[in-house]
C-alpha cells in the first residue's frame, strides 16, 4: 500500500509538472522563434521615457502605463520580467523604414496610414481620452470634474478641428465658444485667463500642464476615445510575424478587463485625472 501511494504522490507531482510546462509550451508557441534573440523580448521605448507611460525612466520596473502593458504583453507570450531586455531609441528613429534591433517599440505612436507604409502596427492599446485642460486658479474657484460644472466656464476651442463640435456633444456650455486658429492660441488665452478651459485628448494634455502652461491642472477626462482616432499601438518592423502574436495578447487583455486596469491606475488614479460625470 505505501508503494502504491508514493506511486500515486510521484504519479501526481510529475503531472503538475508536466501540466505546467505543458502551459507554457502553449502559452509561449506563438511566439517561439519569432523574436529578435531566442527565448528573450527585446522591448524598445524612449530615452528619457517620460510619467505617465513610465515612472522614473525605469520601463523595467513595470510601472507606467506603457511600461505595465509592455511586461503584461511579455507574460502573456511566455516572457517574464528576466527575459525581457530593454533598449531605446528616439521617436523618430523607430519609424523609419528598414531593420529594428527591437521586438517592438512604444512611446505612444499614433496609428497612421503613411506610418504603416514603412512599419507594422498592432492593435491599438490605448485610443486617447479627451481631457480638460484649466488653470490652477479656475480649480481654486471651484471647477469641478463633473459636466455640470463644466458648463458654467468659458471655453476656447480651435478653428477647423473637432473641437468645437466635441465640445457642444460632451458639455454643452452655456457660454459661446471662443475661436482661435491654433492650440497655441488658445493655450496663451488660457494663460491669459481669457478663457477657463480647452479640450485635448490627454496625452497632450498632460504635456501641456507639465511642460506649456505654468499653473496647468488636468481637471479630467471623458471616458474613452471620442474622436475617430485610430489610437496607439506597438510598432514592429514590416513584416514581423510577432505582430499577429503581440494583437492575441492585447485581445485577451481586452476581454479580461486587464487592459481597462491598467489605464485606470496610471492614466486616471496616477495622474490625478479622473473620468468626468
Amino acid at each position: 500500500m505505501k508503494s502504491l501511494a508514493l506511486f500515486l504522490k510521484a504519479a501526481t507531482v510529475a503531472g503538475v509538472v508536466i501540466g505546467f510546462a505543458s502551459n507554457a509550451m502553449a502559452q509561449n508557441s506563438c511566439a517561439a522563434g519569432k523574436t529578435l534573440k531566442e527565448g528573450s523580448l527585446t522591448i524598445a521605448t524612449g530615452e528619457p521615457a517620460y510619467f505617465p507611460w513610465v515612472i522614473d525612466n525605469k520601463p523595467e520596473d513595470g510601472k507606467g502605463f506603457e511600461a505595465a502593458v509592455a511586461l503584461e504583453i511579455a507574460s502573456r507570450l511566455g516572457f517574464p520580467p528576466d527575459k525581457v531586455t530593454w533598449v531605446r531609441t528616439t521617436f523618430d528613429q523607430a519609424i523609419q523604414p528598414g531593420p529594428k534591433d527591437f521586438d517592438f517599440n512604444l512611446q505612444q505612436y499614433s496609428i497612421t496610414d503613411d506610418r504603416a507604409k514603412v512599419i507594422d502596427f498592432s492593435t491599438a492599446y490605448y485610443k486617447p481620452a479627451q481631457a480638460v485642460l484649466v488653470s490652477k486658479p479656475t480649480v481654486e474657484a471651484g471647477a469641478k470634474p463633473t459636466v455640470e460644472s463644466l458648463k458654467t466656464l468659458r471655453w476656447g476651442a480651435v478653428e477647423g478641428t473637432t473641437q468645437p463640435g466635441l465640445i457642444k456633444k460632451l458639455i454643452d456650455p452655456a457660454q459661446d465658444l471662443l475661436i482661435y486658429t491654433d492650440v497655441a492660441d488658445s493655450v496663451e488665452a488660457l494663460k491669459a485667463r481669457q478663457i477657463d478651459a480647452v479640450l485635448m485628448d490627454l496625452p497632450s494634455a498632460l504635456y501641456t500642464a507639465a511642460v506649456v502652461l505654468p499653473d496647468g491642472v488636468v481637471l479630467g477626462q471623458f471616458e474613452g476615445s471620442t474622436d475617430d482616432s485610430q489610437g496607439i499601438g506597438l510598432v514592429f518592423e514590416k513584416g514581423n510575424a510577432l505582430r499577429d502574436c503581440a494583437n492575441e495578447a492585447l485581445a485577451a487583455m481586452e476581454a479580461d478587463g486587464k487592459l481597462k486596469a491598467i489605464e485606470a491606475e496610471w492614466l486616471q488614479t496616477a495622474t490625478g485625472a479622473p473620468l468626468i460625470k
